[in-house]
């Protein structure tokens, strides 16, 4: 989430951290119209961090070319995530309360250079992933295309993030009473999915059935390959070549637990995993250990997969994602939020996320868990799942959000 009201993008200046070779770098050297500034800053997101120095510039967006502009030229970015990502760095379309440096942000900008006809921009997010436009975002107005009815309009609550009161939370036709006084949330595209505090989403999960990610992907391996991993052992092949006999680790030289839980923290971010990736190569090479521990302690073969398939369940899910059964979707129940007094509700098609093909789709919950403490938090994000579903108009003039049926 991180705060997102900075534009940044790599620098040519960028040396040591590989994400910057995967993508496109700003060259200042290259630019007449570039005005040094150098002042150095860093920005932390739930994902990673990025840190590097201030400069300025003109920004093209779409035909507008917005003058003068402060942005960051990252010369350090250290997360996977920004290695993986398809994108080369971030607008922030937050308010300045918020911005690293006090910089002005991009869109502040374009109002007071009168580049936009509309103090209000607005967000259309295509959710048909076949199509050739992903969505798009109007600076200046809204496409009347891309929404049915009248948008419902709540004030914001508090600069900084889009930041409203949002009521109760309903799950089928029943209350959760959570919000039933008001909960503050904000709407981000920055964030994939719907988050929440942890308490709150747990019992969301429950009710639609699904379980933490990477105690399931866990699970998998050891009821797969636990007994199988038991008699390797017993029978005296080494711990370290066991996962990769089994097909789970590539080399002989298994990445033998050094990778530990972090990289399974880190890999989770970015995707789901199917057997023979290195996810099932940590698990299993996790496995051998559980189960070398419990031979020493000399338990029964039942005992001892029981209590490792016990440990994979209380292995945290560290990016707050569940899967579940792409089955029972059917009988999933639709989850309603309360803003401005009216019903937004999503049906289990449009808040469950379907990633792979075939035999190996995997369907995990739109809803993750996310605890933002006091005095910024509790707070609820209503991430792309919402905003792919309800088009958004963000009116800064007004300082209110609304929202309508997407088309």
């Amino acid at each position: 989430m991180g705060h997102n009201s900075n534009l940044w993008v790599p620098s040519s200046k960028c040396y040591f951290s590989i994400a910057c070779y995967f993508h496109s770098r700003y060259r200042s050297s290259q630019s007449s119209t570039y005005k040094k500034n150098g002042k150095s800053c860093e920005i932390n997101y739930g994902s990673g961090s990025i840190s590097g120095f201030f400069s300025e510039d003109n920004v093209e967006v779409g035909d507008l070319v917005v003058k003068d502009q402060v942005f960051i030229e990252a010369t350090r970015e250290g997360s996977i995530t920004f290695v993986l990502a398809k994108f080369d760095g971030i607008l922030g379309l937050g308010f300045q309360e918020i911005s690293v440096g006090n910089a002005v942000p991009v869109w502040y900008n374009m109002v007071q250079q009168g580049l936009v006809k509309e103090e209000v921009f607005s967000f259309w997010l295509n959710r048909d992933l076949d199509a050739k436009e992903g969505g798009e975002i109007i600076f200046g107005g809204v496409d009347p295309k891309h929404f049915k009815g009248n948008h419902t309009y709540i004030p914001v609550t508090k600069k900084g993030y889009w930041q409203f009161e949002m009521g109760d939370i309903l799950v089928g036709n029943h209350s959760t009473g959570i919000c039933q006084g008001g909960c503050a949330a904000i709407v981000d595209s920055g964030t994939s999915l719907l988050a929440g505090p942890t308490s709150i989403v747990t019992e969301i999960n429950l009710a639609i059935g699904a379980e933490g990610i990477v105690s399931a992907q866990c699970k998998e391996v050891v009821t797969q390959y636990g007994d199988l991993i038991w008699d390797l052992l017993i029978s005296g092949v080494r711990p370290s070549k066991i996962c990769s006999q089994l097909g789970l680790c590539l080399s002989n030289e298994a990445q033998y637990v050094s990778s530990g839980i972090e990289t399974v923290v880190e890999k989770e971010n970015r995707k789901v995993s199917s057997p023979g990736d290195d996810i099932s190569c940590t698990f299993c090479e996790m496995a051998v250990i559980w189960i070398q521990n419990q031979l020493r302690e000399k338990g029964t073969k039942d005992k001892v997969l029981k209590y490792v398939n016990e440990l994979c369940e209380s292995l945290p899910s560290p990016s707050g994602e569940s899967v579940i059964e792409c089955d029972s979707i059917s009988n999933m129940p639709d989850i309603t939020f309360t803003i401005g007094n009216k019903p937004f509700t999503l049906t289990p098609e449009q808040y469950i996320l379907r990633t792979g093909e075939g035999v190996a789709t995997i369907c995990i919950s739109g809803f993750m868990a996310i605890d933002i403490a006091p005095p910024l938090g509790p707070l609820w994000i209503l991430g792309d799942v919402f905003m792919g579903v309800y088009h958004t108009v963000f009116d800064f003039g007004n300082l209110r959000l609304g929202f309508a049926e997407a088309a």
